[in-house]
């Protein structure tokens, strides 16, 4: 009977043209990141009651803070709903909200630590490209997905373009703690390339992401 439904279920998937992860997988996932978004809030938390009143600082870091934790609750909805259209439209939010998050992570780093000119010009191009790949997977999401997912290692990494100024500006462990950080999610999306193919390799990929975040947040906090 549990294996009729299982083929049941991912035959429905593949009629809505969703990933085809077992019930556990699906668990596991939205357990991982429904613990990302208590930790989301308690980071806005942290970081609005350690920031000066600066009102870019508060602002930004509020950005960041706000992607953070819709990254974590849009995933932790898409693998907690059943089979259906509601859960084919979560999928399309998921990946666009890791567009936000990464032009949110850059919004501190860009504004606050590295500032001038140079973070002014990162964070436009950042959040131009968030716009513009959340527009390609809102179109379509599986013709863009490749695309999507260079987009985001690219993005990632981007910030080696301020390297001299980011350096002059960011304390040794906290740069080690965003380059950590970047690893992680590098690391990550290789695993969810290979996620629909191994079972919990994508579940893997959430810890991966959790891992990202934590280092993230570390970093920009000790900029503090």
């Amino acid at each position: 009977m549990n294996r009729l439904k299982e083929e049941q279920r991912e035959e429905k998937r593949r009629l809505l043209g969703l990933p085809i992860y077992s019930a556990s997988e699906e668990i596991l996932s939205a357990v991982s990141h429904g613990i990302g978004v208590l930790l989301s809030i308690a980071a806005l938390v942290l970081l609005l009651v350690s920031a000066p009143g600066d009102p870019i600082v508060v602002v930004s870091l509020s950005i960041y803070s706000a992607t953070l934790i819709l990254l974590y609750l849009v995933s932790t909805l898409y693998h907690a709903l059943g089979v259906n259209k509601g859960k084919r439209v979560f999928r399309i939010l998921d990946h666009c909200s890791i567009f936000l998050l990464i032009a949110g992570t850059y919004t501190p780093l860009s504004l606050v630590i590295i500032g001038g000119t140079v973070g002014w010009v990162l964070f436009g191009v950042i959040w131009a490209a968030a716009v513009v790949g959340i527009v390609f997977n809102a179109v379509n999401l599986k013709r863009f997905q490749r695309l999507s997912m260079v987009c985001y290692i690219c993005m990632g990494w981007a910030v080696i373009f301020a390297a001299k100024p980011l350096a002059g500006s960011m304390p040794f462990w906290e740069m080690i703690l965003l380059l950590a950080g970047g690893v992680f999610y590098t690391v990550g999306a290789a695993l969810y390339g290979i996620g629909k193919k191994r079972k919990y390799v994508h579940s893997l990929w959430h810890l991966f992401v959790l891992a990202g975040s934590i280092f993230h947040f570390f970093c920009i906090y000790g900029c503090l």
